[in-house]
C-alpha cells in the first residue's frame, strides 16, 4: 500500500449484509470506515454477491473487503466496527444468520494475535471466497500464513460468487 503514514498500520476489513437494502448498507459502511477516528480508508474492492454461510434459508449477501490504514489498536479498532455495526441495526438472531451489516477484522498488519474477543487474522477467512477474492483483487499481495491472498483466492472457484458492476 501507498500513502501509508508511518505511525498507522494496515487493517482488513470484510463487509457484508443480506437485509434492507444490503447494496446500500455496503456502500454506506465503506464511506463510514473512513469517518472513523485515527483511520483513513485506503481502497476497498468491488462489490460481490454471495450465496449465505450457514443457514440457506435467507437472501444472497453483498460483500466487499476495505484496507484502512489506522492507529487504533485492534480492540479499539474492532469496538469501532461493532458500534458501525449497531448503526445499522445489526441484531444477532442466530449464528449466521441475516443481517443488514457485518464487519469483520480479517487482518491488523502482521499481527498473529488470539484473544476471548478477537483472533488475528481470521480464523475463517482462508475459506471464504468472498473474502479472499475480493481481497487478492486489489491487495494481491497480502499474506495470510505465508500465502498470498492471491495464491490462496486460486483455491476457490468463485462459484457462488459474483462480481457487481458499479
Amino acid at each position: 500500500m501507498t500513502g501509508a503514514k508511518s505511525d498507522h498500520v494496515a487493517a482488513y476489513i470484510g463487509l457484508g449484509s443480506n437485509l434492507d437494502g444490503p447494496r446500500a448498507h455496503v456502500t454506506r459502511a465503506l464511506h463510514e470506515l473512513a469517518a472513523l477516528p485515527l483511520t483513513y480508508l485506503a481502497e476497498h474492492s468491488s462489490l460481490y454477491a454471495s450465496a449465505p454461510v450457514g443457514p440457506q434459508d435467507q437472501p444472497d449477501f453483498i460483500n466487499a473487503v476495505a484496507c484502512v490504514f489506522t492507529r487504533l489498536s485492534p480492540l479499539a479498532l474492532l469496538d469501532q466496527l461493532q458500534a458501525l455495526e449497531q448503526r445499522h441495526r445489526r441484531v444477532r438472531q442466530r449464528h449466521w444468520g441475516p443481517r443488514t451489516l457485518d464487519l469483520d477484522l480479517l487482518l491488523y498488519a502482521n499481527l498473529e494475535w488470539q484473544t476471548p474477543r478477537l483472533t488475528l487474522p481470521h480464523p475463517a477467512m482462508r475459506e471464504r471466497a468472498f473474502v479472499l477474492i475480493p481481497l487478492a483483487e486489489f491487495a494481491p499481495q497480502v499474506t495470510i500464513a505465508g500465502k498470498t491472498s492471491a495464491t490462496l483466492a486460486k483455491h476457490h472457484d468463485g462459484a457462488d460468487l459474483h462480481r457487481l458492476l458499479p
